[in-house]
């Protein structure tokens, strides 16, 4: 049976950090790529990261570039992301999604979702 779950989420000062990370089950992470999404309330899910099966290349949203960095444990069948330098807009549920071999900007291309997680960065 095939499960992503994430957790890490939480509320956050501005310019804090958080971890989150995505337990998969069910798959490989040899052979699938997990990207990293998000969705605020009002608008549409974006890209946040990915980190790739193939060659582990991890490309970044511009917005996030700098400040998050993404990384997997593959004895933990554990895909991570941490957050540093949090702003308001980054306030938002966060979703791992698996796809095939490499990584897709178009999130159609993600066959596995975890149930999110929220992120609310405040003050």
């Amino acid at each position: 049976q095939v499960q992503l779950v994430e957790s890490g989420g939480g509320l956050v000062q501005p310019g804090g950090s958080l971890r989150l990370s995505c337990a998969v089950s069910g798959f490989s992470l040899n052979d699938f790529s997990i990207g990293w999404f998000r969705q605020a309330p009002g608008k549409e899910r974006e890209g946040v990261s990915c980190i790739s099966s193939s060659d582990g290349s991890t490309p970044y949203a511009s917005s996030v570039k700098g400040r998050f960095t993404i990384s997997r444990d593959k004895a933990k069948n554990t895909v991570y992301l941490q957050m540093t330098s949090l702003k308001p807009e980054d306030t938002a549920v966060y979703y791992c999604a698996a796809s095939r071999y490499v990584c897709y900007s178009d999130d159609q291309q993600y066959i596995y979702w975890g149930q999110g997680t929220q992120v609310t960065v405040s003050s």
